[in-house]
């Protein structure tokens, strides 16, 4: 299906050169990137301490500048300092750490939900609240391709997620009963979850921007788990909406023609 996106502005794909984290789509992943960067800071600060300790230890303590070595055998204060430092350093992350783990596992101001199951080699989503519009989403292979439709290489699905912008938005994650374990990643939402067969995992995004966001399965899964790519359409809430009437149309077609396939090949095979 082809989705309109007239306020696109984000194209999340990484580039070959890229180190740094993917720009933040989502409040979610907004808090990730800046208690990782706190994070970084501090131990950059813990490194040059520790390295700049090593370095004086060699320079005073060597054979050359002390014949005679000391011979202490315990230092109180100094055994006291080296405990409670590195515990006082450790709570100081801790803190935040369990405050963002609790945020980004809990929202009571759910709008809407989309269920995702993982399969091999592809995902299915599924949309409760909008007349369980139903639909799976396969890589595009490489040979059909079309880059002046912005499709991307081992990221574009035919048939991408629409989501809309501003929404809290519950994901239900899980995969097929008689499936793999699967991860639903996006680095630009912030969002990793594992898809268990026979267990739904929970977590929620509210998308800041319009634009496509892609993922990718973060579990191997088989021989194809690198071609299980997730794409992500956010768009406004007056485009959702359009989205939706085309897609109960769209899908519901697709949705009858199998169920009809499905009721002519149990047929032939005698299952009634």
């Amino acid at each position: 299906m082809s989705i309109p996106l007239v306020n696109a502005l984000a194209d999340d794909a990484a580039t070959p050169t890229q180190l740094g984290l993917r720009a933040a789509a989502t409040p979610q992943m907004e808090r990730i990137i800046g208690f990782h960067n706190g994070l970084l800071i501090l131990i950059t600060i813990i490194v040059i301490f520790v390295t700049l300790l090593l370095a004086w230890v060699a320079l005073r303590y060597n054979k050359k500048a002390n014949p005679e070595p000391s011979k202490t055998t315990h230092n109180v204060p100094l055994e006291i300092v080296w405990t409670l430092l590195p515990a006082l350093i450790v709570a100081i992350i801790a803190f935040p750490s369990f405050k963002m783990l609790y945020y980004l596992d809990r929202n009571d101001n759910i709008e809407m939900t989309l269920k995702v199951t993982g399969s091999q080699w592809y995902w299915s989503y599924e949309y409760p609240d909008h007349g369980g519009i139903s639909f799976d989403s396969y890589m595009i292979p490489e040979d059909e391709i079309d880059e002046s439709k912005g499709q991307k290489r081992l990221l574009s699905t035919d048939n991408p997620v629409v989501l809309p912008i501003d929404t809290n938005i519950a994901l239900q994650i899980t995969a097929k009963p008689t499936d793999v374990i699967h991860a639903f990643t996006v680095p630009a939402f912030g969002v990793k979850k594992d898809a268990v067969p026979g267990r739904m995992n929970e977590t929620w995004v509210r998308i800041d921007k319009p634009g496509t966001y892609f993922g990718q399965c973060s579990e191997i899964c088989g021989k194809d788990h690198s071609y299980m790519p997730i794409e992500i359409k956010a768009v406004t809430k007056e485009e959702f909406e359009k989205w939706l009437i085309t897609a109960k149309e769209e899908f519901a077609s697709l949705n009858d023609n199998t169920l009809i396939f499905a009721q002519y090949t149990h047929s032939n095979n005698g299952v009634q």
